[in-house]
């Protein structure tokens, strides 16, 4: 655009020349000058062209090279590391300057070190660490998962009443959490847990030399000391997690040992295979008890009950049991008011259950197994603790009792549900179902 300006300047200038002949020398001088700057200008032009060219080639060298450089380091890197046996590898980078970490499953403890860096020899650091078994027992105190919900109802027979009374499924609580390592019980004492000593709690820290720096690691369970990156000292996970608190560690008690933690249980609950949740012993099942041949062992959470089924004893009616759970009333005689109101059978349920389990909870169900009348009714007869059980009908047939508030244990509630049936208001017979329900002093 330049060059075309000055082409027509010099076409207006020649034409002033030509029209005024005084004027032409000096117009002629002028010329010239704007032919040596219209020269000036197109090599100034080549050249910059020239320069642009030559920085578009340097800088797709550049580009080139440093996808070179960029495809070589790449490829550079440690050899994939192994994971321990019963353990497992943290970390899929395995360049220069990049770390990988390791932990062992339930029941090992980590031996070597915990983190390793790829140096810049290609090479990790530290020695492959490996996972170690503890020597536990049954009894061993460990480290979470959930706790089976249990329950303890007995079943009763069937008779040739026409109302057979059945039970629900109870459900229990559950725990949840990861896991960690056992050491045996006899490390521990159950009734006073005691932490670990000063001397064990120390450990010198893991320091590697890299690009002209030191990084320290330790071993799992300990961190480095503010004062001193050399020295490692334990973490107290009790403290950190604490009972009762969301994402606790144990959910009995904890005691706190060198680099790691261990769960115990109360008396009356095993240890669970998560090393954390604690798992009830069933002591009627394994012959643990003491009841006699004449009770009936009734395992409720960290215990057991030796309860006695009898036949009530009324005045004007007789029962016979039928069978371990179930009493039946003897046939009234022709007239008699009083026996025809009292319950036609009585049935004997015992449930275990966890302290504050929470509410509203189905407990149980009551079901006839065929209607004579047109009329059928639930409800509460009696029984201690009334105030925290409630009688739903939840179908044609069956009632179901709720367990509306929480109760902290432990205690022992009872709840009797009567089912009622009656044509055109008439009564015709009264069926009784005494549910007892032993409640833990533990959560689980």
């Amino acid at each position: 655009m330049k060059a075309a300006g000055l082409v027509m300047l010099l076409l207006s200038l020649h034409h002033m020349c030509s029209s005024s002949a005084q004027e032409c020398a000096s117009t002629h001088n002028l010329l010239t000058s704007l032919q040596q700057v219209e020269k000036m200008l197109a090599v100034h032009e080549a050249s910059y062209q020239q320069g642009l060219r030559s920085l578009r080639k340097k800088i797709s060298a550049l580009h080139n090279s440093t996808i070179a450089i960029f495809k070589t380091t790449r490829n550079v890197s440690c050899p994939k590391p192994e994971a321990p046996s019963h353990g497992r590898r943290l970390g899929r980078v395995f360049g220069v300057g990049h770390e990988v970490h390791f932990m062992c499953k339930p029941g090992y403890e980590l031996i070597g070190p915990r983190t390793r860096l790829c140096l810049e020899s290609l090479k990790w650091s530290g020695q492959q660490p490996m996972c170690r078994r503890f020597n536990s027992t049954s009894n061993s105190l460990a480290s979470f998962s959930p706790a089976a919900p249990s329950s303890s109802s007995s079943s009763s027979s069937s008779s040739s009443s026409s109302y057979l009374p059945v039970s629900a499924a109870l459900s229990g609580s559950s725990s949840t959490s990861s896991s960690f390592s056992a050491i045996p019980a006899s490390t521990l004492s159950s009734s006073s847990p005691t932490s670990s000593s000063p001397s064990s709690s120390v450990r010198p820290s893991h320091c590697t030399h890299f690009l002209g720096s030191t990084r320290c690691t330790c071993d799992v369970g300990f961190t480095i000391s503010g004062r001193d990156n050399n020295i490692c000292t334990d973490i107290d996970e009790c403290r950190l997690f604490p009972l009762g608190q969301p994402g606790r560690l144990c959910v009995h008690q904890c005691v706190n040992t060198p680099g790691s933690f261990h769960c115990f249980c109360p008396t009356g609950y095993d240890l669970a295979a998560d090393g954390r949740s604690c798992r009830d012993i069933d002591e009627c099942e394994n012959r643990m008890h003491n009841c006699t041949v004449n009770q009936l062992c009734v395992n409720t959470y960290g215990g057991f009950q030796c309860v006695t089924v009898e036949c009530p004893h009324m005045k004007n009616a007789t029962y016979i049991k039928t069978s371990p759970m179930r009493c039946e009333r003897n046939p009234c005689m022709l007239g008699d008011k009083a026996c025809t109101q009292a319950p036609n059978s009585i049935s004997f349920h015992f449930l275990s259950v966890g302290s504050n389990m929470s509410a509203p909870r189905v407990l149980f169900r009551v079901s006839a197994a065929r209607v004579l009348g047109d009329t059928l009714r639930f409800g509460l007869a009696g029984g201690r603790g009334r105030g925290h059980f409630s009688v739903q009908r939840s179908g044609r047939q069956t009632g179901t009792l709720l367990l509306v508030t929480p109760i902290k244990g432990p205690a022992t509630l009872e709840a009797e549900v009567e089912m009622s049936e009656l044509e055109r208001n008439a009564l015709l017979g009264r069926y009784l179902t005494k549910v007892t329900l032993f409640v833990s002093p533990y959560e689980f």
